[in-house]
């Protein structure tokens, strides 16, 4: 199996990058997230996984080793594709993901296109003690850091603002402070949006 090309970056496009190895361009199929960290036009290293069907041979690419494990992860479950587990690690970081499994957050998990609630549901029964052992989240800290995060981002909507927008400056803020009260981060969240 292949796990991992190192080479030129000859070609970037958000669902796709092709690497040459020695003159061997190598087509790896790549989620969003690693689309925005791989560089232009340089030396770069993806970490990959090769998916083998009856009618294809289908490679890949990850920036990192973490993102590649989430991938294997989510295609473990039945009715979760590599299509659908690429299309996750697109909308969501793999931290992110994690933390949604590590939680039982069924709906953050669901608003992922092409994810319905039976699928979100097994997801996270069918991943979430490997989650918690694999990444070595505390599942406690998790569930707290989730309500505040939860409470704020409702607050936040309430005073006027977008979602997405709020979600993402809210989840920067518990990255710097993990155990933020949900006054502290809303009070950051405003002077931030």
């Amino acid at each position: 199996m292949i796990t991992q090309i190192k080479g030129k970056l000859e070609e970037k496009n958000p669902t796709y990058a092709v690497v040459d190895c020695n003159g061997v361009g190598y087509l790896m199929h790549i989620s969003l997230n690693t689309y925005s960290s791989l560089p232009n036009d340089e030396y770069v290293l993806l970490y990959t996984h090769l998916s083998v069907r009856e009618d294809a041979h289908t490679l890949y690419g990850f920036s990192t080793k973490i993102e590649r494990e989430v991938f294997r992860l989510l295609t473990s479950v039945s009715g979760v594709g590599p299509s659908t587990a690429r299309t996750m690690l697109s909308s969501m970081t793999s931290e992110e993901v994690s933390q949604a499994i590590a939680s039982g957050n069924v709906k953050l998990i669901q608003s992922v296109k092409g994810i319905g609630a039976k699928t979100a549901q097994r997801v996270i029964v069918d991943l979430k003690d490997k989650v918690l052992k694999t990444f070595d989240v505390d599942e406690v800290s998790v569930i707290q850091n989730n309500t505040n995060k939860e409470e704020a981002l409702s607050a936040l909507e309430v005073l006027g603002f977008a979602r997405k927008q709020a979600d993402k400056v809210i989840s920067n803020l518990l990255k710097e402070t993990p155990d933020a009260s949900v006054e502290i981060l809303i009070k950051q969240a405003l002077k931030k949006i």
